[in-house]
């Protein structure tokens, strides 16, 4: 099975008012180290989404030899950039599977990346997904015979609607830490530990 890995990271940072693909984590940038956790992973494509900002997130990305696509409509929101990186990879390294990722959970780590992988082959299901905080989400990781599926969302609607859609064909890997997103100045001060 070849899998491709769509970092999507096209988003504004309305509600933090400055790039969070930038913020330094560990030494990097937030995508780099995303980038990172994803190349080092069983994976064997990757592509990054980027849009607002788009230019100046460049300048933050070390591994040059990353694939980056700049989605015009970030706009129309998260479903349309993460349809931007699965077409890229159909076209470019034609994946039987996908696994999406923010770059904005900063406990997202190459084994987990793999767990999703190991998870879908031992279970035999369609769809791998993180629990946190109560729900599903991603990472995940997608079948083929999902791929039309999530290239019918619109607008704000993310992965999550397949996933809650095909209950009975997805594999949960518990991951408490998904729960922790970087959206807003507190959020990086209780990340960081600063009070």
């Amino acid at each position: 099975m070849k899998t491709g890995v769509i970092l999507l990271a096209a988003g504004s940072s309305s509600r933090l008012g400055r790039p969070k693909q930038l913020l330094n984590y560990q030494d990097k940038t937030l995508i780099q180290h995303s980038i990172e956790a994803a190349q080092h992973s069983a994976a064997d494509a990757l592509v990054v989404v980027l849009g607002c900002n788009s230019e100046l997130i460049q300048r933050g990305i070390e591994s040059k030899e990353v694939p980056v696509l700049v989605h015009s409509n970030w706009e129309e929101g998260m479903s349309s950039s993460m349809q931007c990186g699965l077409r890229y990879l159909l076209e470019a390294s034609q994946v039987d599977q996908v696994l999406l990722m923010l770059c904005d959970q900063p406990y997202v780590s190459q084994e987990l990346l793999d767990q999703l992988m190991n998870g879908k082959k031992a279970s035999g299901k369609g769809i791998v997904a993180c629990s946190y905080a109560g729900t599903v989400g991603v990472p995940a990781l997608f079948d083929q015979s999902y791929f039309p599926d999530l290239l019918d969302l619109k607008g704000t609607e993310g992965a999550k609607k397949v996933i809650l859609n095909h209950q009975a064909d997805t594999f949960l890997i518990d991951f408490p830490l998904g729960a922790i997103d970087l959206d807003t100045e507190e959020d990086i001060r209780k990340f960081t530990g600063y009070r």
